[in-house]
């Protein structure tokens, strides 16, 4: 397995935790579980930042620049459902 096949692995389980432990963090029932799941997830999207930026850096994390005819149309859709 080569390295870019390893980071995206990793990548996806990192995410798959920091889904866990947001919910484990909002369905908390006291305040020490609750800070425990915060600070968990705090280090575990650092973690997935890190991984991000090596990852983009390599260009093995391609991302799209979106057309601003599309923001501009998404910001109105929002400002009307308000």
């Amino acid at each position: 397995m080569e390295d870019k096949d390893l980071m995206e692995n990793e990548l996806l389980v990192i995410k798959g935790v920091c889904d866990l432990y947001l919910h484990g963090t909002i369905e908390s029932t006291t305040a020490e579980v609750h800070t425990a799941f915060k600070e968990a997830l705090n280090e575990t999207l650092d973690i997935q930042n890190k991984i991000y930026n090596l990852m983009s850096e390599k260009g093995w994390y391609k991302t799209e620049t979106a057309e601003q005819t599309k923001i501009d149309a998404a910001k109105q859709k929002y400002a009307n459902a308000n």
